[in-house]
């Protein structure tokens, strides 16, 4: 069975590889569900790791219906990675109904070519994953990472024996709530791989004077953009006041 490690960090890139994980998914912000990593980080472990990187493209937290703007930086972001020797994408898009855009999902595995493909977990958003496994299918996605469509794998254990056996060309990637305590059920269950983070959190600062998070950008059915009125309106205060 191989292990996918889903690295927010440097250092978790190399822990992977350290203790022997088969490929790592590179991202940022696992709070956020992940995000796409910086070119910075993308860089440097490409060019230092030597078991497969795959990249996850989400331009931002929130849902996967995507603007043309937002589709345009995908792409590029996708052609960046495979500049840098990337092994593989990891990313989708949905409509607003929450089925897959499969028009949208097609341009993005087009433009990876020949890098592998996984279709990441806006497939446990969809509301009929047996259809849309034979969809991806039919659009050469190599795996789909999916929960389940539950909180976590083991709620979902019953739905991914249902994909894995409804699956043909596709594999089923079990991710979400992996973890040393239940690893062996899934490779009982006949699972060949295994997406988690394998994540110990540790304390690196003694006192925070104020807190940077923000609870409003955590709520995953709202957006937060900048608004044009509002700059407007501060910018106009602003001038009235000189």
């Amino acid at each position: 069975m191989k292990l996918e490690i889903c690295a927010n960090s440097y250092q978790s890139a190399i822990n992977a590889e350290v203790a022997g994980a088969h490929r790592i998914e590179l991202c940022s912000e696992l709070a956020l569900g992940g995000i796409t990593p910086s070119y910075g980080l993308l860089s440097k472990v490409l060019s230092n790791l030597n078991i497969p990187v795959f990249v996850l493209i989400r331009p931002r937290a929130g849902d996967f219906c995507y603007s043309d703007d937002e589709m345009e930086i995908m792409k590029e972001d996708i052609r960046i990675c495979k500049q840098l020797g990337a092994a593989g994408i990891v990313s989708g898009v949905l409509k607003q109904d929450l089925s897959i855009d499969l028009e949208r999902t097609k341009s993005l595995i087009d433009i990876a070519g020949t890098l592998s493909f996984t279709f990441h977990r806006a497939f446990d958003w969809v509301p009929n994953p047996v259809e849309e496994l034979f969809n991806l299918e039919n659009l050469g996605v190599d795996r789909v990472l999916t929960s389940g469509q539950k909180p976590n794998v083991v709620l979902g254990l019953e739905n991914l024996k249902t994909f894995q056996k409804a699956s043909k060309g596709i594999g089923i990637l079990p991710g979400g709530g992996v973890n040393e305590s239940n690893v062996q059920l899934f490779q009982k269950h006949q699972f060949t791989e295994l997406h988690l983070s394998a994540s110990s959190l540790r304390k690196t600062i003694e006192h925070i004077p104020i807190p940077m998070n923000s609870d409003k950008h955590f709520d995953e059915y709202q957006q937060a953009t900048s608004d044009i009125k509002k700059i407007k309106t501060c910018l106009q205060l602003l001038t009235n006041e000189s």
